[in-house]
């Protein structure tokens, strides 16, 4: 294997390779939430634990992260200072917001996206019978700490687990005594709880993209050059370098999410990228070229592709198959063609 190649596997992440924590965060052993597996698949994320894996440490201008629970397992209320959204890969999650979850609710099914504004409390349970799994982006390099609603601190304490000031989380039970020196976070407080922004059920409504929501161009700078290839905006403004409409959600996320969907034998020519891209399989099976390595992609299987590589994608079952992307930045540049003589053309 070159060393080109073998740089290019290690931005391959296979679902089946994906390496979970299961005490990533304050609530890990909380009744209920103890079940809880969670990736940090790009970038630092925003994990308690410093024992969390990270597959890819390139920063990207966004986080890739997942989530992998059973039914009845809940993620505790929670608020960031980034964007994050989630779409779900397997299963159906409840969505709750508030400060207890109290002020609404919302299910998602596979395919379905949810993009929740900064400063809101949200938990999600997964509400299906098989194990559910969630593809998460948060924005930024550096997304931050989590806030906590103030209950998760109380009952993250009676179960032995302390946030420290420095963002760290300890284990009173396997670790003894708090680090001389950090302290104890101190808990949420009950005017900053209330001084959290409070949404109604049409607000996160508008936060929702649904399976009839998609709408599929075949107008995108990528569908005019690829036959059986359609691509759908879900977040970020309308651009008109790679022709494409504003997403369900239009507002600025610093990053930009799509999805492709592949008709059998389906094949989008080689061309290179001024930004980061992420592909996501959510269905079906594709081969990516990139320069001289060829990997085929699986459902479940994340690949971050290197700005300015030469990359093709083509889907390799003759089934339709569906590919989530995330391009760095609100305005992407357009992609830059090759013919077959290698000379670029847009």
């Amino acid at each position: 294997m070159t060393t080109l190649a073998y740089t290019l596997r290690q931005r391959l992440v296979r679902y089946d390779e994906l390496i979970a924590c299961r005490t990533a965060f304050i609530d890990a052993r909380t009744p209920g939430s103890d079940q809880k597996e969670n990736f940090t698949i790009i970038g630092p994320g925003v994990a308690e634990n410093p024992g969390q894996h990270v597959h890819v440490r390139i920063p990207h201008g966004f986080n890739i992260g997942a989530a992998r629970q059973p039914k009845g397992c809940i993620n505790s209320q929670h608020s960031h200072v980034s964007e994050e959204v989630f779409m779900v890969h397997r299963g159906a999650w409840r969505f709750m917001w508030g400060e207890d979850g109290s002020d609404g609710d919302i299910t998602l099914h596979e395919g379905e996206v949810i993009s929740i504004p900064i400063n809101v409390f949200r938990g999600f349970e997964c509400v299906s019978d098989e194990p559910g799994f969630l593809f998460a982006i948060l924005g930024r390099d550096d997304p931050g700490h989590v806030t906590w609603a103030p209950y998760v601190f109380e009952q993250a304490r009676d179960h032995g687990l302390v946030l420290l000031e420095s963002g760290r989380l300890f284990d009173t039970v396997e670790e003894g005594d708090l680090p001389h020196d950090d302290r104890a976070c101190a808990p949420t407080s009950a005017d900053e709880a209330a001084a959290m922004r409070r949404m109604s059920a049409d607000e996160m409504r508008r936060c929702v993209i649904r399976q009839n929501d998609y709408r599929a161009s075949i107008n995108s700078a990528i569908a005019q050059r690829a036959k059986g290839v359609t691509e759908a905006p879900i977040l970020g403004p309308a651009n008109a370098a790679e022709h494409i409409d504003e997403g369900e959600v239009a507002t600025p996320h610093g990053f930009v999410f799509r999805r492709l969907s592949l008709q059998a034998h389906a094949c989008i020519p080689p061309h290179t990228r001024a930004e980061e891209e992420v592909l996501f399989v959510h269905q079906g099976e594709v081969e990516i070229c990139v320069n001289d390595a060829r990997f085929v992609l699986r459902e479940g299987d994340t690949f971050t592709t290197p700005i300015g590589a030469v990359r093709s994608l083509r889907e390799s079952d003759a089934q339709p198959a569906c590919v989530f992307v995330v391009r760095r930045g609100d305005m992407p540049v357009a992609p830059l063609w090759l013919d077959q003589a290698n000379v670029a053309v847009r």
